[in-house]
């Protein structure tokens, strides 16, 4: 994959001429033909423009609602609290892609999190029968100390324990930033440096080869269930659960699901600041990440609209012509890039007689199962935990900067759970991911107030009985997951100033995350690498001459990544360098 700018853009130049300056690139015209049109300001389809419209390629970001960021999204909901409205963490986003868009001059802003995780305990336990929590950071003589208070075994093999994550993850982490392989009968023909560039082989072989030295782990983690690999490791429930939640977040899963270990994996991915694993708040909210990608993407000529809802794609002989509007205006381009959900992009903005039925018949097979509803809360001060009590009214303890968790000091906590919306009702006892991005983050609240953001787990996307999601409903919810908050911090439901509830359909609804999912689909082995969303369609191209695919739902998955922005922007930059070449 060619990663010189200056030549692209040289390149683009002299075929489309300069670039547009950047005062037309801030007008809100819409301009009758583009030369790429990417549907959705998602932060993939935010990269993807930037990627672009460096290159010297005239780009069109379409958002159908009325602000930027898809999931990466800020929104002051209750006046003067901004939320973080879906996605609400930052670790998965790639470093090289910070760095060649220039995010922190275009304003990102992270602050890093130490400690990372606190897990509260009903009732005092561990080897005293006194220790009433379990926090983990950075530091592993802390870390130590305090898995210590539940199990000394646990304590020594902790270390190594994220030492042998870390090896699994520098296997994977080659093929974050490079198109997939697709794997045919013929393994020399998939290998073959005509169809993928040199740097793409030698990264699958290499991922290949350091599995290689130790596959029987790599496999494990892959295909196992989470709870068989943390009970080869550790024997403390409070470690056990607390771990087990990256195995299951975002996901329809158990800790006993087989596979749950991959998305385990897949949470330990990240790095922030140079800090391998790292998590952090972004300043001003998730939707900053999205602003700084289109500061850089607007400053280099691109426009990046909203309000405006594209209602299909257009197409004659098997080729792709541009987009129109929900107000019927048509808007010509030979490339779109969608950064819409694979089920979108396909079955709603395409016309059926575009694809084949076996096709059509995939595509509809795509799993989107999702068991999340996100509550947004403002409250008037910070959470008092019985745990670790406030030592004044209004301080900022350690473990407010963290992400809590609630409802998960037991990994059977988890399962049953679980287990209650596979009957189709949503949990008696949720599991919670509680974070408080105001205790770093000043610019988000009032003085003395907060924002208090809820990852909530299981809730399916239809309830039994034919149950609709209503207000009472949703409402009903919310009052066991704040009822849980309450036995952990009372004086929590007193503090609510006002909530924002997004169930699945809610955040297919309003967000455009088809069955709810976080990911564009789900994260599991038969969805992942040269399989994602389909094999057919792993490498960003479609049947469709022109038309891409640049959103969570391609490779590598889910997650604020960025990376099938930027890999589907390359593809499309070699694409029309082959074009040019071939004229």
């Amino acid at each position: 994959m060619i990663r010189n700018y200056k030549l692209y853009s040289r390149f683009f130049r002299s075929k489309y001429g300069s670039t547009t300056s950047i005062c037309a690139s801030r007008c809100i015209s819409i301009k009758p033909k583009y030369d790429v049109i990417i549907v959705g300001a998602g932060h993939n389809g935010l990269v993807a423009a930037a990627y672009l419209q460096k290159a010297g390629v005239d780009v069109c970001v379409l958002e159908k609602r009325h602000v930027i960021g898809g999931a990466a999204v800020t929104e002051e909901i209750i006046p003067e609290f901004k939320f973080s409205r879906a996605s609400y963490l930052l670790s998965l986003f790639r470093p090289q892609i910070i760095n060649d868009l220039d995010l922190k001059k275009y304003g990102l802003k992270v602050y890093l999190r130490n400690p990372s995780s606190y897990t509260p305990l009903r009732e005092p336990g561990g080897l005293n029968g006194k220790t009433t929590s379990l926090t983990l950071g950075m530091d592993s003589t802390f870390n130590k100390q305090q898995i210590a208070q539940f199990s000394i075994k646990d304590s020594h093999n902790f270390e190594l324990y994220e030492e042998v994550l870390s090896k699994v993850v520098n296997c994977i982490e080659p093929l974050l930033d490079r198109v997939p392989i697709q794997v045919t009968r013929d393994i020399k023909q998939s290998l073959s440096a005509k169809k993928y560039d040199l740097q793409t082989v030698l990264a699958f072989l290499s991922s290949y080869k350091k599995t290689e030295q130790d596959l029987s782990t790599f496999y494990e983690l892959m295909t196992a269930p989470a709870i068989k690999i943390l009970d080869r490791w550790f024997e403390s429930e409070p470690l056990k659960a607390t771990l087990a939640t990256d195995s299951v977040i975002g996901a329809m899963l158990s800790p006993h699901s087989p596979g749950s270990g991959y998305v385990l994996l897949h949470h330990v991915m990240g790095e922030l600041e140079g800090v391998k694993g790292a998590w952090g708040y972004v300043e001003g909210g998730m939707g900053s990440v999205s602003t700084a990608i289109s500061n850089c993407a607007v400053d280099h000529g691109a426009r990046v609209l909203v309000n405006k809802c594209v209602e299909k794609i257009n197409i004659e002989n098997g080729r792709t012509k541009g987009v129109v509007l929900t107000t019927g205006t048509e808007i010509e381009s030979n490339i779109v890039l969608s950064n819409a959900t694979p089920k979108v992009t396909f079955l709603d903005l395409v016309s059926d007689n575009c694809l084949s039925e076996d096709l059509v018949s995939e595509l509809k097979q795509i799993d989107y199962k999702s068991p999340v509803t996100k509550i947004n809360v403002a409250v008037n001060k910070v959470p008092n935990f019985l745990a670790d009590p406030n030592t004044t009214s209004d301080c900022i303890m350690p473990h407010h900067q963290t992400t809590i968790h609630i409802n998960c000091e037991h990994s059977d906590l988890i399962h049953r759970a679980y287990l209650d919306s596979q009957h189709d009702h949503y949990s008696k006892e949720p599991v919670i991911e509680m974070v408080i991005p105001s205790s770093l983050d000043k610019t988000i609240s009032p003085p003395g107030s907060h924002v208090v953001l809820l990852f909530t787990q299981y809730t399916p996307y239809t309830l039994a009985n034919g149950q609709k999601w209503d207000e009472k409903t949703k409402q009903d919810y919310a009052n066991i997951v704040f009822d849980s908050i309450e036995r952990y911090a009372p004086g929590f439901k007193d503090s609510i100033i006002g909530s924002d509830i997004l169930t699945p359909p809610d955040l297919e609804n309003i967000i455009g995350l088809t069955g709810g999912n976080i990911f564009h689909g789900s994260m599991s082995l038969d969805q992942l690498y040269f399989s994602r969303p389909l094999s057919s369609l792993s490498n960003y191209k479609s049947p469709i001459k022109g038309l891409y695919l640049c959103g969570s739902g391609a490779h590598p998955g889910g997650g604020v990544m960025g990376s099938p922005g930027k890999l589907a922007a390359f593809k499309v930059l070699d694409d029309l360098k082959a074009k040019r070449i071939k004229k």
